[in-house]
């Protein structure tokens, strides 16, 4: 699989499809997956980001490199305490890729350690990339993989990789993951909803790949799960840009105290659902990242925001991006997330 990452930073277990499917628009795809199409069977069309969404990315890097590095450096040792230095880093594409890029060179720069680093398709609904695991597998021991990730909203994924990781004697399906504002894990960097600066941008931060595609007359039975390689957007990336940005933040052996907030991320978008009539709970996503990813590749309905961040710096680029968009902003008294974003039913529109 091409990207514009290096070999020696993450080896991509994904089968290249670039020309042999077309891109879709946003409104043309959430109207096939809301009829009930499933989003991995198609793929966004992306573009060069426009000046508002760089002003978003650049404002996200400024307010959230710092809090990311730290993050990354908390998770870095949890990680080491539990796998130990024969650790292999298995990150879900495309999110999870440039969070092992960073956790991968933490430990280099902390530890001494030069630990493998892949990255492997998972689709909500439809599992786990089996031949992926299989290549894995035929190649380092179970208890030494260890799955990364960005952040989790609801835990939809983690919940996924449980099921799909049964099947795997001594393979754990824990998620290291920088921000877990939904509560569900210790192995985090932090449980405060913080943003990603990644979250900002689709490919031109994520190596100039798409998002994981199956689909069963492009992904043959031995295949891994598929992506496309963009190209054309060579001179718009910023894979590099984000993951230096971020690891010239680096501090060893930092101390960062954090409020625990009891209860689950999930029973707060229960009641969101409930308050707002809404029967299919995949329409909410709630947390800083999943928020800006409704403003970028979804179509929107509403966006409620934190009471006690009315006005923070921190939530800019959300404001920016919902003006752009034209997106009505609510404030609301959420309590494990700053903001929460809920995409549009298309049967109104």
């Amino acid at each position: 699989m091409r990207s514009s990452y290096k070999e020696s930073d993450v080896v991509l277990l994904l089968k290249d499809i670039t020309g042999l499917v077309e891109p879709q628009p946003t409104e043309v795809r959430e109207r096939l997956i809301q009829s009930g199409r499933h989003y991995c069977e198609m793929l966004p069309i992306e573009y060069v980001p426009t000046e508002k969404y760089m002003e978003a990315y650049k404002e996200a890097l400024r307010a959230y490199s710092k809090p990311t590095a730290l993050a990354i450096g908390k998770l870095a040792d949890k990680v080491i305490s539990k796998k130990g230095e024969n650790v292999v880093l298995v990150s879900l594409a495309r999110a999870g890729i440039p969070i092992g890029i960073l956790l991968k060179r933490y430990i280099k720069k902390k530890y001494n350690l030069e630990v493998m680093h892949y990255s492997i398709s998972i689709i909500r609904g439809k599992g786990i990339d089996e031949n992926a695991m299989k290549y894995l597998l035929s190649r380092h021991k179970a208890e030494e993989l260890q799955f990364v990730d960005g952040w989790i909203g609801k835990g939809a994924i983690l919940n996924e990789l449980k099921k799909d990781i049964a099947q795997y004697e001594n393979v754990s399906s824990d998620i290291a993951v920088v921000a877990d504002p939904a509560n569900v894990t210790e192995l985090c960097g932090t449980h405060n909803d913080i943003l990603i600066p990644s979250a900002c941008l689709n490919c031109t931060v994520s190596g100039l790949i798409s998002r994981t595609f199956l689909r069963d007359d492009i992904i043959g039975p031995d295949d891994f799960h598929g992506a496309v390689y963009y190209g054309e957007l060579e001179d718009s990336d910023l894979s590099y840009d984000f993951i230096d940005s971020i690891e010239s933040q680096f501090e060893i052996n930092s101390e960062t105290d954090e409020k625990i907030i009891s209860g689950s991320g999930i029973e707060e978008v229960r009641k969101i659902a409930e308050e707002f009539h809404i029967q299919d709970i995949n329409l909410i996503k709630p947390g800083i990242g999943e928020t800006t990813r409704v403003l970028l590749r979804r179509v929107p309905w509403k966006v409620l925001v934190n009471t006690d961040y009315k006005g923070d710096d921190s939530l800019k680029h959300i404001i920016r991006l919902a003006e752009e968009k034209g997106v009505p902003v609510e404030y609301y008294p959420l309590v494990h997330y700053r903001v929460c974003g809920i995409i549009k039913k298309m049967a109104d529109t």
